[in-house]
């Protein structure tokens, strides 16, 4: 449907660090919470980061906390997730998510409504 759109990925080496992008539609009401979630070949789809339009509050996957860091530029309609020291268990294709319910922004895949078409991330050691 096009609502959002993802770039940025590709490929780093481990230590290294990437910026992912996601633009999201200004003609349709996506929800108040953003997120992006990851999938690596022959694993479920896990949540990374989640954060809100009202207060900005942010959400991060355990793994990923201290390392990644979500931001979104509502003028620009622009979600980004800059991602610092990467490592090989990273890998996998990473997906911009919305929603209006709240545990979209709790990092449930099931409870976003809209999908980007994903982008690659591959970390090499």
């Amino acid at each position: 449907q096009g609502q959002l759109v993802e770039s940025g990925g590709g490929s780093v080496q481990a230590g290294g660090s990437l910026r992912l992008a996601c633009v999201f539609s200004k003609y349709t009401y996506i929800g108040d919470y953003l997120a992006w979630f990851r999938q690596a070949p022959g694993k479920q789809r896990e949540g990374v980061a989640a954060i809100a339009s009202y207060d900005l509050s942010t959400r991060y996957a355990d793994d990923v906390k201290g390392r990644f860091s979500i931001s979104r530029d509502d003028a620009n309609h622009t979600l980004s997730l800059v991602m610092n020291n990467l490592k090989p268990d990273d890998t996998a294709t990473y997906y911009c998510a919305a929603g209006q319910k709240f545990a979209c922004w709790g990092l449930q895949s099931d409870q976003c409504d809209y999908w980007g078409q994903g982008t690659q991330v591959t970390v090499s050691s």
